[in-house]
This record gives structure tokens, C-alpha cells and sequence, in this order.
């Protein structure tokens, strides 16, 4: 299933939209917008779909979803019948450039511009922060005038600055490349992103790096904290994610088509990484769409 295009509708005296939701159906269908989405779950638990991350989400949960990244949220059972417990849902959407179009390029602005950027794949803001944005969120429901905006670029501040921020969506739902200021891994990226559907040996991507096979290695793990085998097959794993949720493939078709050439492997790497198979990850999304 294809994630449908959603236009966020505008407000005549706002730069960008803030609301609360009170029932459980809201936006609820497999979608994506241009614009990014910071939301807080004060009521209400069940199932968060972003890109190809699955997980469960409850009341306290602040996720930061950047533009074009598909993305749903089901509720439980529960909440869906007719006598069904509160649900309560703060979210604000805005264009990454709604400030124009120098301002994230401000030094003071570097965190922000950062933090956008990795909202691409998705942000799970944990810890105190949650609270800290769920403040802000709140006041952002009734304030007018320039404090709306200053009110967001805070609540932007303390997810910049959080050190328990958690990327959702793998690279390789959505190949893109990331921003970096560093030439070398942006071409380590590119490169790898546009071939992995078949075998990249070491040689090879030492040379579009431009260093030996034994500095690649070294240099590569420096900068991702991974090995670059266990990065093609996240990002391997990442696609064929994208392809049982859009495409009709059979499950060994599309194993191929990620660039695995073994079922038994990519079954094991597929459970290893989503913790769950290739048919049960499908099902528990189709049955919710």
C-alpha cells in the first residue's frame, strides 16, 4: 500500500498549525505530508507505524516526524468501541522553512537544523524531554503572536539537546542521504545507497572513499559506531520493508530484490533487526491499514 499524499490545511493568521485531537480515527491511515509533525500522546496507547519502524506507543510518548516520511498511528481495540476511555493528542505541524529561508542558517540555529534533518527518519524523544516538549506543546494550543514561534523553537532546542532521542525509520526505507559535512561519508553513502542490490566488495567502496581497505574499515566504524556489512544490510533489510508494505512481491521475490542472493539469510537478518519475520511484519501492518 502506498502511503497517501495529506495536506496539512493552513491557518489564515498562523505560520504553521497546532491542535489537539480528542478521537481515536484521526489521520488514521498509512499517510505522509510535506510538513513536520512533533506530536504528544498525553492519552491514549497502541501501535506507531514510521516508515518501516513498528512499535507500541503510550500516554507520555513525543515522537518528531520529518516531511515525506509515511507514518500511522493505531489505536487499541479499546479505544476504538463505543464507551472507550479518553484519548488526548497535541500535535503541531510546520514547514521546515516556514521561518524563511536563511534563518536555520544561522550558526545559532546549527542544533535546529540538525535535529530536522535527523527528524527525516523519524525522532522517539525520550526521557525528560518528553515532558519538557509536552509543556510546550500545551502553551503552544493558546498562545498567539511571536511567542507561538518562540515556544517552538524551544520545544526544537530541548530535542536538539536530548541525549535519549531515538531514530525510528532505518536508512534504508527511504534512501536518502544524510546531512553531513563530511565529504568522504557523504560519498561513502551515495554510493552504497545507489548499489546495494547487489554485492559491494571492500575494495570498492575503499576507492570511492579514497583510502586503503584496512583504513576503510577503521574510518567507517569510527564514524557510524557499525561496521559497513552491518550497514548494508540495515539498509537492505530498511527496503525490503518499503517493498512489503507498497508492493506486491512474494516474500522470496523481494528478498532479491534487496540485494540479499540467500532466503535463509535475510530471513535471520530480517527478524534480527525488525524482531519479526518478513510475513508477520507484513501482516501486522496490513492489518491496520
Amino acid at each position: 500500500m502506498r502511503p497517501q499524499l495529506l495536506q496539512i490545511s493552513k491557518e489564515v493568521h498562523h505560520s504553521f498549525s497546532v491542535r489537539q485531537d480528542t478521537a481515536p480515527w484521526f489521520n488514521s491511515r498509512w499517510h505522509y505530508h510535506h510538513e513536520v509533525e512533533l506530536i504528544h500522546f498525553n492519552k491514549g496507547e497502541g501501535t506507531q507505524f514510521i516508515g518501516d519502524s513498528i512499535r507500541p506507543f503510550e500516554p507520555g510518548a513525543v515522537v518528531l516526524i520529518g516531511p515525506g516520511l509515511p507514518h500511522y498511528w493505531r489505536f487499541n481495540g479499546e479505544y476504538r468501541q463505543e464507551e472507550a476511555p479518553p484519548v488526548d493528542v497535541r500535535v503541531c505541524h510546520f514547514r521546515p522553512d516556514f521561518w524563511g529561508e536563511q534563518y536555520l542558517q544561522l550558526p545559532e540555529n546549527i542544533r535546529i537544523k540538525t535535529v530536522l534533518e535527523k527528524a527525516k527518519r523519524g525522532l522517539q524523544i525520550n526521557g525528560k524531554t518528553r515532558e519538557v516538549v509536552a509543556a510546550f506543546l500545551e502553551l503552544l494550543l493558546t498562545t498567539e503572536g511571536p511567542h507561538r514561534i518562540v515556544l517552538l523553537t524551544e520545544a526544537l532546542t530541548a530535542i536538539a539537546e536530548c541525549r535519549e532521542s531515538a531514530p525510528l525509520s532505518s536508512i534504508g526505507f527511504q534512501p536518502e542521504v544524510p546531512s553531513s559535512d563530511n565529504d568522504r561519508i557523504n560519498a561513502i553513502y551515495d554510493y552504497s545507497l545507489k548499489n546495494f542490490k547487489r554485492p559491494i566488495q571492500l575494495e570498492e567502496i575503499a576507492a570511492v572513499a579514497n583510502i586503503s581497505p584496512n583504513s576503510f574499515c577503521r574510518y567507517f566504524k569510527s564514524k557510524t559506531k557499525k561496521t559497513f556489512s552491518q550497514f548494508l544490510i540495515e539498509v537492505r533489510v530498511g527496503y525490503a520493508c518499503k517493498l512489503l508494505i507498497e508492493n506486491n512481491l512474494s516474500i522470496k521475490q523481494l528478498c532479491y530484490e534487496s540485494g540479499f542472493n540467500n532466503f535463509t539469510s535475510f530471513h535471520k537478518y530480517f527478524k534480527m533487526i525488525t524482531g519479526k519475520s518478513p510475513l508477520n511484519y507484513q501482516k501486522e501492518f496490513m492489518k491496520s491499514a
